[in-house]
């Protein structure tokens, strides 16, 4: 053993099925033993039991094996050879969770039997794995497979690293973290084993997330996908869960404990991961967005599509827009088309809409809970809903009642703050300017607009968001800066052109792939390591979009894995980006065209695919969307490009009587993230909404003693 190893490599252990030995779920954990050169036999201990029987060596000269039978808390594992001696201090955590996400949502509604799974019960909503297997048809489809060591006359085969397989899939559903995952590979005969990997996987594995942004309180009934062709016909894994669909659970942090339990699990049955690719688009972006940058390690590479941010960011349109539509429905009626679409900023006034008419209602508690865009039946009964009157405890599904672990709840009221603002904002700034909208429409607009109260319903008075909740926000990178896991992380951005699509598929509107490209550039003064590509949503050209982007993702990564030079991580993401890879878009299904894409657009990307705004755009707020409540300066003449008769002028001050946005300065609350991998407590003490302050967790790989997360 160990004499393959380099020179100078030296005793250690170290996890290998999850990033931080600090944060083990369930009872068993994938532990790597590497050795110096020319070691001797190798005693391996868990907590004094001599466990070196469960350990195989492997072709890279380490060794592989199962800790088995931990106990809850720390454990101590060691390895002696020649003595030398090296420690492992691992914490574990219960496999139905929380490991940092903080306390949990209760109720808790279970759907295990919409997976075909035992019902469960609550809390934690657990049921028996259950293996099946279905295989791919010569004519395109999946379908069941009773006997995997049948060969049905139709079966397709798959390709793996140049070999052809059988397109046989083995399909396991479970739970872990109270949510129901999946995760499909190709299956070569035989059972899956840790220290042999299945001959007809590549090694890799792609995540996948869902879209949407809703407030839990129930376990999901889809997970973002694992029967797919692209990838399992490559030889990838795929994996995800229902508390990675984020319409299911509008909470970041909660899908990035989510996605590390499952791949953890992944590992601990199949053995180690060469690397593993996010792919999931709308919300199931926001999540691969913020899990990279608050949680790296968790995702290699991300490949989001129709990209959002964050959640706060979304629904401060969704909410400018609910507005925005009720206006025009009243004192705004006369705005002609054209007005109101430079007011609103969309290439199509139905983009607003979509948003007040899907997404709206996220900021009050009740209005979204038993009609979700993913699952219409949310899995809510009715009765547990909350009621000011009848059941003032109930369930709220706001996107903030969701945050509670991070944003707090008023005790008060029993409600986590509403982080929607729009004191000061000018809607229509630039439609005034251009001409478009008259000084008196504009006053109309901003005088009439109003804001929200408390329960996320409009009133008269303009919104004022406690600048504390947004310093959190921003603090606990809930509005992802970009500075953080991001700034190592190689991004695809799946740009698939949306602006005119019509009834909900209209609100994924092109800017938003420019605001994280401005948020990367104001955190790190690059944003080469984001590759924005745009398409149109033809099945042509999304299929060819899709194959050649998990490709130059896949070769991306391979490259920076066999880059062994004194680089930095930050040096290699960039200077490893494949040769062809950049920002460009599909002209046709045969054309793919290099070109930068950078505001103002100019050249053909930027003739096929316009970028347009949103109304905060509109109003001057940055491209980067970061700005949730804006600093205020006093109403000034040479702002506008337009005259004001005396009279309007004083209208306008006394619809701005503190004053009006200023953009060029940071947004109030606005300061920089403490830092990644924030710990939120492990449930162990207070309760949902109530817990303390959160604290950067220990570092990556390092030996943590005692660290149970409280």
């Amino acid at each position: 053993a160990g004499r393959d190893a380099p020179p100078g490599t030296a005793l250690a252990l170290t996890t290998a099925a999850s990033p931080r030995p600090d944060l083990i779920s369930g009872t068993s954990t994938l532990i790597r033993v590497t050795l110096p050169a020319g070691t001797g036999d190798v005693r391996i201990t868990e907590n004094g039991r001599d466990i070196t029987a469960a350990f195989a060596v492997q072709p890279d000269g380490t060794l592989l094996g199962t800790a088995d039978g931990l106990r809850a808390g720390g454990n101590d594992l060691a390895a002696t050879a020649d003595g030398r001696r090296a420690r492992l201090h691992v914490v574990t955590h219960p496999i139905t969770g929380p490991v940092f996400s903080g306390p949990q949502q209760h109720p808790y509604f279970c759907e295990t039997t919409a997976f075909g799974l035992a019902a469960a019960q609550q809390p934690d909503c657990s049921a028996p794995t259950q293996v099946t297997y279905a295989y791919r048809t010569r004519a395109g489809a999946f379908a069941p497979l009773a006997d995997p060591a049948t060969r049905p006359a139709d079966l397709a085969t798959a390709q793996v690293d140049g070999r052809q397989v059988p397109y046989v899939v083995r399909l396991e559903t479970g739970t872990v973290d109270r949510a129901v995952y999946q995760t499909a590979a190709l299956y070569d005969g035989t059972e899956p084993s840790p220290l042999r990997r299945n001959t007809s996987w590549n090694g890799k594995l792609v995540y996948t997330f869902g879209g949407g942004c809703n407030g839990g309180y129930h376990q999901g009934d889809v997970t973002g996908g694992v029967l797919n062709d692209l990838m399992l016909s490559q030889g990838y894994a795929v994996a995800s869960s229902t508390l990675n669909v984020l319409d299911q659970n509008c909470s970041t942090m909660l899908s990035a404990e989510a996605a590390m339990m499952v791949k953890e699990h992944f590992i601990d049955v199949n053995g180690p991961v060469r690397y593993t690719i996010g792919w999931g688009g709308s919300g199931g972006a926001i999540q691969q967005y913020d899990i990279a940058d608050a949680y790296p390690g968790i995702l290699d590479g991300i490949v989001p599509g129709v990209s959002f941010t964050d959640p706060l960011s979304v629904a401060r349109t969704a909410a400018d827009c609910r507005l925005l539509d009720r206006y025009f429905a009243g004192p705004g009626a006369s705005f002609s088309p054209a007005q109101r679409q430079a007011v609103l900023g969309f290439r199509a006034t139905d983009s607003c809409t979509s948003w007040d008419g899907s997404f709206a209602d996220r900021i009050t508690p009740t209005d979204s809970c038993n009609g979700q865009i993913v699952a219409p039946d949310s899995g809510i009964p009715a009765s547990a809903v909350w009621n000011p009157v009848t059941n003032p405890t109930g369930v709220q599904c706001s996107i903030q009642q969701q945050l509670a672990n991070q944003l707090g709840i008023d005790p008060s009221t029993g409600m986590a703050p509403v982080p929607y603002d729009n004191t000061g904002i000018q809607y229509g700034l630039a439609a005034l300017n251009a001409g478009t909208i008259t000084p008196g429409q504009f006053i109309d607009l901003n005088r009439s607009i109003g804001g929200y109260d408390r329960l996320g319903s409009p009133t008269g008075a303009r919104s004022q968001a406690p600048v504390s909740t947004l310093t959190t926000a921003y603090r606990e990178d809930i509005v992802p800066s970009g500075g953080l896991g991001l700034r190592t992380t190689p991004v695809i951005d799946q740009r698939t052109d949306l602006d005119l699509a019509g009834v909900l598929n209209d609100i994924h509107t092109t800017e938003w792939s420019y605001a994280m490209r401005a948020r990367l550039l104001k955190a790190n003064g690059t944003a080469a390591n984001q590759v924005v590509i745009e398409n149109q949503p033809t099945p042509d050209q999304t299929a060819v979009a899709d194959a050649y982007e998990l490709s130059a993702m896949d070769q991306w990564l391979a490259n920076i894995a066999a880059d062994t030079g004194d680089s930095s991580a930050r040096q290699k993401v960039i200077a490893d980006r494949p040769a062809g890879l950049g920002d460009g878009c599909y002209l046709s299904a045969g054309r793919r065209i290099l070109a930068p894409l950078i505001l103002p657009a100019s050249g053909p990307c930027a003739a096929q695919y316009p970028v347009a705004s949103d109304p905060r755009g509109v109003a001057g707020a940055p491209v980067s969307a970061d700005v949730l409540k804006c600093r205020l300066r006093p109403v000034d003449a040479r702002s506008y490009r337009v005259p004001f008769t005396p009279a309007q002028w004083n209208a306008l001050r006394s619809v701005f009587p503190a004053g009006v946005c200023a953009y060029d300065r940071p947004g109030q609350g606005q300061v920089p993230p403490m830092g990644s991998w924030l710990g939120y407590g492990d449930g162990s003490q207070g309760s949902f909404g109530h817990a303390p302050a959160p604290r950067p967790l220990s570092r990556p790989g390092a030996t943590v003693i005692g660290a149970v997360l409280h």
